[in-house]
């Protein structure tokens, strides 16, 4: 309208708004042409209500203050401390990545042949030797044959299913796993204890149900069953196996402890057992469900990766102290 000679006052009043804003959109139009049509100029917007100086002790007091009478800080804590809201709080950690709620568990370890193990670990899953199998071995202890005290409630639209918070124990099991590394499948047997005995004949299950004419590397950790002379005995007379040990304190280091953490997901922690002959049953189905279908974890990070992590673990931990 207005390159029709239309004047402001009347194009404003065709248009129904007021006359500053269609000179404003017209000044804009002379001075940036189509691209200042494109969006709003930017605005100034309302005054902070929450100086700098309130933003810095929350934030200092966040990263560098405990609670009298707790371990961590929560939005509530934090508003009544520093007399703001709770918004205001909630907003401030958004803003500098603060989450107070949270914890990561860690350690590092203190294996004096950490870099040795390491590499000969991380190179049987990125290179892993010619004519062998690969087999990560390890025990999952003290199964726990849970039966709830009620029947839940099933699910249904609208309401998640439910279960008793209480639970009556029926005894334990231990189950004895091998994960084939090649092609994800599980060799696995539940037994009442985790002795060298029940370790050797574990062994002795791999050895049976492996092809004879492969060499065995089996991945373990520092448990004492694994060092037991029985055992090394077993070994000797079994020139095919051979026994890699993670470092002290890296059982993340083992890629069986990556299945455990599916089974229990997905078979025990919702479950409810009788006894344990029925939760024997019910790991030896899903390992059986597994296997038809196996899942293949992919080990990727390198030995040199995981030093440069260790070594930043260790640098921050002698600034603490």
């Amino acid at each position: 309208m207005a390159a029709e000679g239309v004047e402001s006052q009347q194009i404003a009043h065709c248009l129904q708004v007021s006359r500053p804003t269609v000179q404003l959109w017209r000044e804009r139009f002379l001075a940036l042409r189509t691209a200042g049509l494109a969006k709003d100029a930017p605005r100034p917007g309302r005054l902070p209500a929450i100086s700098d100086q309130k933003r810095a002790a929350i934030v200092e007091a966040t990263l560098h203050r405990q609670p009298s009478h707790a371990t961590h800080w929560s939005t509530r804590l934090m508003a009544k401390t520093q007399g703001v809201s709770e918004a205001t709080v909630r907003r401030i950690w958004k803003q500098h990545g603060l989450r107070p709620h949270r914890v990561s568990t860690f350690k590092v370890s203190h294996d004096p042949r950490f870099v040795e193990k390491l590499s000969d670990v991380v190179g049987l899953y990125l290179n892993p030797p010619d004519k062998a199998l690969v087999l990560c071995v390890d025990e999952k202890s003290q199964i726990q044959a849970l039966d709830r005290t009620q029947p839940g409630l099933p699910l249904r639209p609208g309401r998640c299913g439910t279960m008793t918070h209480d639970y009556t124990r029926h005894g334990t099991t231990t189950l004895f796993a091998a994960l084939n590394t090649l092609d994800g499948a599980v060799i696995g047997d539940c037994m009442p204890q985790h002795r060298h005995q029940e370790f050797t004949r574990f062994l002795k299950r791999i050895d049976q149900q492996t092809p004879s004419q492969l060499d065995l590397h089996l991945i373990v950790d520092n448990y004492g069953t694994h060092k037991h002379p029985s055992v090394e005995r077993w070994l000797r007379r079994h020139p095919r196996f051979h026994l890699h040990f993670t470092p002290t304190s890296c059982s993340w280091l083992n890629l069986v402890e990556r299945w455990f953490r599916n089974l229990t997901e997905q078979r025990l922690r919702r479950g409810s057992f009788h006894h344990v002959k029925e939760l024997t049953q019910a790991i030896g189905d899903y390992i059986s469900s597994h296997n038809q279908n196996p899942h293949i974890f992919v080990w990727s990070a390198s030995v040199e990766r995981i030093l440069t992590k260790v070594a930043k673990c260790k640098e921050a931990l002698d600034a603490l102290h």
